[in-house]
């Protein structure tokens, strides 16, 4: 095996692929990545058994050929390279991959090809299914911040995905227990009936990760056996084993109705409750909306407080257009914060039924998302 390729494009493959590594397994083959080199690309692989993520760039190869090395060793070999000329090269019976560039030099004992497992399922009687790039990563943010980091029920570590072809579009909900998000995008591919997975949130989180510069539709496999999910992009492949577990009932969660509504300005609330989040760091992290509806001679606000006993507090008032009761809710800081923060549109609604009912969030677009936040008990 003999390949030549540019060091800048290397060590950015290197970086994709490493994040699929295996960082503590009993089988050392795992903390590897696989290099095959074949007609005009060379091709890097890495899979813990539960992700794999195969991607490739282009190489002049005048040896074709394959061997696994270390991913640690080699990545920050390449990374400490001078920008320029990368050879790879390995030369007779041995499994020793010889790295050179410039002046540097360096033999790296890999294990045989042959015993890297093969991660990349048969397609062929798979569901298929597109996504949207351009809003993709959107899409995933806006899900997995609700998904559950517990690994005491795995299926709430998942992003549940229904496919509804009648319906002609793919809902992706997410639930921690304290929390819900749900979001649908466009399903342009025609299918045979309604399906529905769980998706690792580990999976879609690497998924946005790699998929920032794509310009064409991301090609989604669900194979025969409902166990895996394949996502096809220009220049990588990326494979998951699916969750298996019922998720709930996500749709009774959501409220149908509410006594009051607020449409706020989205970056304006986020800059009060970052502030209210100093304080209430030290107040078991609740922070306060006290939303007023105002009359004629004054417009609705919406107030946003934290107090804490030993520190001290804060309040911001933002303007929001009301309609409905006077409320007070509380929030955790953090949930707060992190359905602000994935909302790009310039307005917010927010829709309350009780203190003590669940809040309701929603852009004020034409996106269609939704999350749902448990209040905190307030002190009185």
């Amino acid at each position: 095996m003999r390949v030549t390729c540019r060091q800048e494009d290397l060590s950015r493959s290197l970086s994709t692929v490493n994040r699929a590594v295996a960082t503590r397994s009993p089988l050392p083959i795992l903390s590897n990545i696989l290099l095959r080199a074949a007609g005009d690309r060379l091709e890097l692989s890495a899979t813990n058994l539960e992700i794999g993520i195969a991607c490739w760039l282009a190489a002049d190869v005048s040896g074709e050929g394959a061997v696994t090395v270390p991913a640690r060793l080699l990545s920050d070999f390449v990374n400490s390279l001078p920008p320029g000329e990368v050879v790879l090269e390995m030369t007779g019976k041995g499994q020793t991959l010889d790295v050179s560039s410039d002046r540097f030099r360096a033999d790296i004992r890999g294990i045989d090809a042959a015993d890297f497992p093969a991660f990349m399922p048969d397609t062929d009687q798979a569901t298929s299914f597109t996504l949207p790039p351009e809003n993709l990563r959107e899409i995933i943010s806006q899900v997995t911040i609700a998904a559950a980091t517990d690994e005491s029920r795995p299926v709430l570590t998942g992003v549940l995905t229904v496919l509804d072809p009648d319906a002609g579009h793919v809902t992706m909900a997410a639930a921690d227990g304290f929390r819900l998000s749900v979001r649908e995008a466009p399903l342009e591919t025609p299918l045979d009936g309604r399906l529905s997975v769980v998706i690792p949130a580990r999976t879609l989180l690497e998924l946005a990760r790699v998929c920032g510069d794509e310009t064409q539709p991301v090609q989604a496999a669900i194979t025969a056996g409902r166990n895996q999910i394949v996502f096809r992009l220009s220049h990588l492949d990326l494979v998951s084993l699916l969750i298996d577990g019922n998720f709930p009932d996500y749709e009774r969660i959501v409220p149908q109705t509410h006594t009051t509504r607020a449409v706020i300005n989205t970056r304006a609330l986020f800059q009060a409750a970052r502030v209210a989040s100093f304080f209430a760091r030290d107040a078991a992290n609740v922070v306060r909306l006290s939303l007023d509806p105002g009359d004629e001679m004054r417009p609705g606000t919406v107030t946003v407080s934290a107090q804490a006993a030993e520190v001290g507090g804060n309040e911001t008032e933002v303007e929001a257009a009301i309609d409905g009761d006077v409320m007070e809710i509380a929030f955790n800081a953090k949930y707060l914060l992190d359905v602000l923060g994935v909302i790009s549109a310039d307005q917010v609604a927010l829709e309350l039924s009780t203190p003590s009912s669940p809040g309701v969030f929603k852009p004020v677009a034409e996106t269609p998302f939704t999350h749902v936040i448990m209040p905190m008990h307030i002190a009185r």
